[in-house]
């Protein structure tokens, strides 16, 4: 039988049990996994420990982020983490994944620095999702996990200082982390056809920088490798397909296979006049980033190699 859990929203939450030491069902014993942010990705890795009979538990902040748990049968709770304790979560020995973006303003994610200091109760491993840009600007130039953080934009070092707050709180209580620094999600559900229908312009590709990619499903694929490979604990992965592209070039490619006009270009001078100051940060810092060290170590494959192996699927619907 099939657990839908419904509670009143608006209650905040005493405290949460979970499962004891473990719940039998179909003769198994059950493993104990949380997601903290539990949006989108949460939601594939969800999918992922479903097709194993396994039970997820999933945090999430907004209403309509718990009704998209509930519609996919997830037991998910919702959990303000700026309003309330993370000291009522019982994750002992849990597999922690933590989601949650950071706070949209400063350079600290102090919203990861309470959520670690205020458990009561210590989990046996956590991954993190982080960014590829914490290496900042790169130029041209290939790079890989032993590339020094110089994150510039704030939103970077948002995350590069959660980076820095899970390695110090895990060293202290001796538990298992792993960071994987992730670039530009995208998906059939994620690619943006509403900019490129709206013909907002794009920079042009001589003057474009480098960016990176990974599929989500991919993504939620790496998240699940990580947290089960026991040789894969204080480690920092860079998650992207390893094929980097120019964002012009990206742009064109999405408006491409959905048989809609390219972007008009316009020069980065242009650019600074008519685009959002976000968008801007994105176009004005370059990397390709490889991929090398998820592949050897986690002996994994991905699904979607490349962009084009997802635009060909789509360009057949």
């Amino acid at each position: 039988m099939k657990r839908k859990l419904r509670f009143n929203h608006t209650k905040k939450i005493s405290y949460c049990p979970y499962w004891g030491d473990g719940k039998k069902e179909r003769g198994t014993m059950q493993k104990k996994t949380t997601i903290i942010g539990c949006g989108d990705i949460g939601l594939r890795v969800s999918s992922l420990y479903r097709k194993e009979n396994q039970l997820v538990r999933g945090f999430v902040r907004s209403r309509e982020s718990l009704d998209k748990c509930l519609h996919k049968q997830i037991e998910a709770y919702q959990f303000d983490m700026d309003f309330q304790s993370s000291k009522t979560l019982a994750v002992e020995k849990h597999d922690l994944y933590y989601f949650a973006p950071p706070p949209v303003s400063g350079d600290k994610d102090r919203r990861l620095q309470k959520f670690l200091e205020q458990l009561s109760t210590i989990p046996r491993k956590i991954v993190l999702i982080s960014t590829t840009g914490v290496y900042g600007d790169c130029a041209a130039e290939w790079i890989d996990e032993t590339q020094q953080a110089k994150p510039k934009a704030d939103r970077a070092k948002r995350r590069f200082h959660a980076e820095q707050s899970l390695q110090a709180w895990s060293s202290d209580n001796k538990v298992a982390w792993v960071i994987l620094r992730v670039p530009g999600i995208y998906a059939l559900d994620r690619l943006p056809l509403a900019r490129i229908k709206k013909g907002t312009p794009m920079v042009r590709g001589e003057e474009a920088g480098w960016t990176n990619r990974i599929h989500a499903d991919d993504l939620a694929m790496i998240a699940k490798a990580v947290m089960q490979d026991p040789n894969a604990d204080g480690q920092i992965y860079n998650a992207c397909d390893g094929n980097p592209s120019v964002m012009t070039h990206y742009f064109d490619q999405v408006a491409d296979y959905a048989n809609l006009p390219r972007p008009p270009k316009i020069t980065m001078a242009e650019a600074e006049k008519q685009l959002s100051s976000g968008i801007l940060s994105y176009l004005k810092e370059s990397r390709k980033i490889s991929n090398r060290k998820l592949l050897q170590e986690l002996k994994i494959t991905l699904k979607y190699p490349d962009l084009m192996s997802c635009l060909g699927t789509y360009s057949k619907k």
